[in-house]
């Protein structure tokens, strides 16, 4: 049963994040981007690590978010990471940078594994060494649990697996980040927690292979959306959604060790829904476009199903959701058609973000 009590949850505290010293991995990414643009927007003084961005265009470029320090670096090379976290003497790690897409892990699943397992170990050894350090929220993915296709919710308590090698990885790194934080971290007094969730929309992500990055340059360019697995369904959110977690995550891990475990992030359960169902939405935001619907059999391997339960977040970190998926896809594709227009890439961010500190 829903917990009736809990509505919007609570957001990030700009008195907390204030003169907080904050490395952030994968700064250049999706994700990232839109972290740093927040986490100075709350006063932060963040060191970003990261490849360069992979997409062109990217928000990072277009967003220019004012960092304290900008690092172009390899998780992999462990001596070099482990001298840019010592340089930086953070107060909290964020670890965003990983090889993030499914497909792309067939194509290259060593340097999956490579980036996404050792990637994670080299970044959590680092820490060891550097006294400043009192959090780590280590992100991982909805795509963690061993996929049995039921109709139920993965909570925390599921078993990992992954048959894809991207789903594979980041379930090793849990148990990588487990590792650490019982046999290493906790006794340094390092609060160490991993967060799990997936499916993120939002303007600003061009990555290929993904739903709403594919539609927008298929309708923008007059060609059809192809859609391979109009069935599939996941557990859709604003990319505002995860990131607000991951901070709040952080201020209570800060003051209260304790709570450091594995968290799920997403919709309830029950509002997971079908890739169709989502570009319905975006077609009637958009204004129109033409789309192709695959009968599920093409391209390798994904799963079907996926949602997960998010009851213990709710229960002890008070975080829910704010918006409704409709929300969610509506404002991600206005701001695509506000960015084609002309609109100014750091200010529709900084807009966005304020509306969902404001929403209640």
């Amino acid at each position: 049963m829903e917990d009736l009590a809990v509505t919007a949850g609570v957001r990030p505290k700009s008195d907390f994040w204030a003169g907080k010293r904050v490395l952030l991995t994968g700064h250049t990414g999706f994700k990232g981007a839109w972290l740093s643009i927040w986490l100075r927007r709350l006063g932060a003084e963040v060191t970003g690590i990261s490849l360069p961005p992979e997409t062109e265009p990217s928000l990072f470029a277009l967003a220019r978010p004012d960092l304290a320090a900008s690092h172009f670096q390899d998780i992999r090379d462990a001596t070099k990471l482990a001298e840019l976290v010592g340089s930086a003497s953070p107060d909290i790690v964020l670890h965003l940078g990983a090889q993030a897409l499914v497909r792309q892990s067939y194509h290259d699943p060593l340097g999956t594994f490579a980036t996404n397992v050792l990637g994670t170990a080299n970044l959590l050894e680092a820490v060891r060494s550097v006294s400043s350090v009192r959090v780590v929220v280590a992100v991982t993915t909805d795509k963690v649990y061993r996929n049995l296709e039921h109709v139920f919710p993965y909570r925390e308590t599921d078993l990992l697996g992954g048959y894809d090698p991207y789903s594979a990885s980041k379930a090793a790194s849990e148990i990588v980040i487990s590792c650490y934080r019982d046999s290493f971290l906790r006794e340094k007094g390092v609060a160490v927690a991993s967060a799990r969730a997936g499916n993120v929309i939002g303007g600003g992500d061009w990555s290929a292979d993904r739903l709403l990055p594919d539609a927008v340059r298929a309708w923008q360019s007059g060609k059809v959306l192809h859609v391979r697995r109009p069935e599939a369904k996941r557990p859709w959110q604003h990319v505002l959604e995860p990131l607000s977690a991951y901070l709040v995550l952080a201020e209570r891990l800060w003051s209260d060790p304790a709570l450091a475990d594995a968290y799920n992030f997403g919709p309830v359960s029950h509002e997971a829904a079908p890739v169709r169902q989502v570009i319905d939405i975006a077609l009637a935001s958009y204004g129109g476009g033409e789309v192709r619907y695959g009968d599920g059999t093409e391209g390798p391997h994904e799963a079907g199903w996926l949602a997960l339960e998010t009851a213990k977040a709710r229960h002890m970190l008070n975080i829910a959701p704010r918006w409704s998926l409709a929300e969610a896809v509506d404002r991600t594709m206005k701001w695509y058609r506000a960015q084609r227009d002309g609109a100014d890439a750091p200010a529709l961010c900084e807009s966005e973000i304020a509306d969902y500190e404001a929403h209640t």
